[in-house]
C-alpha cells in the first residue's frame, strides 16, 4: 500500500484536566501530540497505512516528545528537521460541556513556521499516494513554500493533493488573510474537506449545495463535508453520496475531523484509486467511505487527545 505524506505543524497539545470550563479557569494540563497534520498521519497508519509527516521542531523537549510518539506510532521521520531558532509549537485547549474547544496557541513563530521550502526534496514523494495539508501553515512564512514545492512534486509523482482548511481564527492577524490563503490553496488541492462551521467563512454560502460550485474549482476533483454528529456528505462533479452521524458523549472532540479524513483518504488508497480515477468514483463507493469515517470519528471523541485516542483496524 502506498504512503501517505503530511505536510504542516506537528505541536504540542495541552489538554484540560477538566472538561466545561473556559481556558483561564482550568487549573492543569496534560500534553498529546497534536496537529493536524500530524493527526492525518496517524490516523492512516493506525489503520495500517505507510505514513510519513514532513515538518520542522525546535531543538527542545517538546520536540524531542513528538518524534517519540512518532517512532511509537510508526509514522516516519526522515523528514522531520529540527532547529534551535524557534521552539516547537504549542496549543493549550479548553473543552465545553459539548466537547467543543476554545484554543490558545504558542507560535510566535514556531519552529514548523521556518521550514525553507529549500529543504523539500522530489524524491520524498515516490511512491505516495496522498499528500495532505491543512491551512494553519500557510501564512505569511517559509512554510507556505515550503507547502507549494511539496504539492508540486507530490502531483508529479502522481498523488492526491487534500486540503483541510480547519479555520484557526487566532493563529492569524484578521480573517482576511486566512480566507485569502484557503482560496489561493484549494484550486491546488484534488480533494477539498470542509465542515458545516467553516463554509459560510471560506464561499459566503450556508450550505454545501449552494457553495459546491465555488468549491469546484481549479484541479478539485471532490469534496468531503462533515456535520459531525448528524454526518457527512461527499460530491464529485458528477455523483453524490450521504451517510449519518453517529450520537456518542464526546469527551474530546481535538482532532476529530483529522480522524475523518485520516481515515478517508486511507480507504481511497486501499482501493488503488489515484488523482486521475478519483472523479469517478460511485455514490455507493464514496457512501461506504463516508459510513466507515463517521464511525471511525465517533470512535475518536470517546478518549482524550488526537492520536492515542484513534482506534487500529482491529479495533474497528
Amino acid at each position: 500500500m502506498k504512503k501517505i505524506m503530511a505536510i504542516g505543524e506537528a505541536l504540542i497539545d495541552f489538554i484540560p484536566e477538566e472538561s466545561g470550563k473556559a481556558m483561564k479557569d482550568v487549573c492543569g494540563f496534560q500534553p498529546a501530540v497534536g496537529g493536524a497534520p500530524a493527526n492525518v498521519c496517524g490516523a492512516y497508519r493506525k489503520l495500517g497505512g505507510p505514513a510519513e509527516m514532513i515538518t520542522q521542531l525546535g531543538d527542545d523537549p517538546f520536540g524531542d516528545k513528538i518524534i517519540q510518539e512518532f517512532l511509537h506510532y510508526d509514522i516516519g521521520t526522515a523528514h522531520v528537521l529540527r532547529t534551535d531558532e524557534a521552539n516547537t509549537s504549542l496549543a493549550f485547549v479548553a473543552l465545553k460541556d459539548d466537547g467543543n474547544r476554545e484554543f490558545s496557541f504558542y507560535r510566535k513563530p514556531g519552529a514548523d513556521m521556518l521550514m525553507s521550502a529549500d529543504v523539500i526534496r522530489k524524491e520524498w514523494f515516490t511512491d505516495s499516494a496522498v499528500l495532505h495539508f491543512c491551512s494553519v501553515s500557510l501564512g505569511d512564512f517559509p512554510m507556505k513554500d515550503a507547502h507549494k514545492k511539496a504539492i508540486k512534486y507530490a502531483k508529479e509523482a502522481g498523488a492526491i493533493i487534500s486540503f483541510d482548511p480547519n479555520i484557526r481564527l487566532p493563529l492569524w492577524k484578521n480573517a482576511e488573510d486566512l480566507k485569502a490563503a484557503i482560496l489561493e490553496f484549494i484550486p491546488k488541492a484534488h480533494i477539498l474537506k470542509v465542515s458545516d462551521e467553516e463554509i459560510e467563512f471560506i464561499t459566503g454560502k450556508k450550505t454545501v449545495e449552494e457553495a459546491k460550485d465555488q468549491l469546484f474549482t481549479g484541479d478539485v476533483q471532490m469534496v468531503v463535508y462533515t456535520k459531525g454528529a448528524d454526518g457527512a456528505e461527499c460530491y464529485t462533479r458528477n455523483a453524490k453520496a450521504s451517510a449519518k452521524g453517529h450520537k456518542v458523549d464526546a469527551f474530546d472532540t481535538t482532532g476529530a475531523g483529522d480522524a475523518f479524513i485520516g481515515s478517508f483518504l486511507y480507504q481511497l488508497s486501499a482501493d488503488g484509486i489515484d488523482a486521475c480515477s478519483l472523479a469517478d468514483v460511485s455514490a455507493e463507493k464514496m457512501e461506504t467511505y463516508l459510513e466507515f469515517s463517521n464511525r471511525y470519528c465517533a470512535k475518536s471523541v470517546l478518549k482524550a487527545g488526537a492520536i492515542a485516542s484513534y482506534p487500529t483496524m482491529d479495533e474497528m
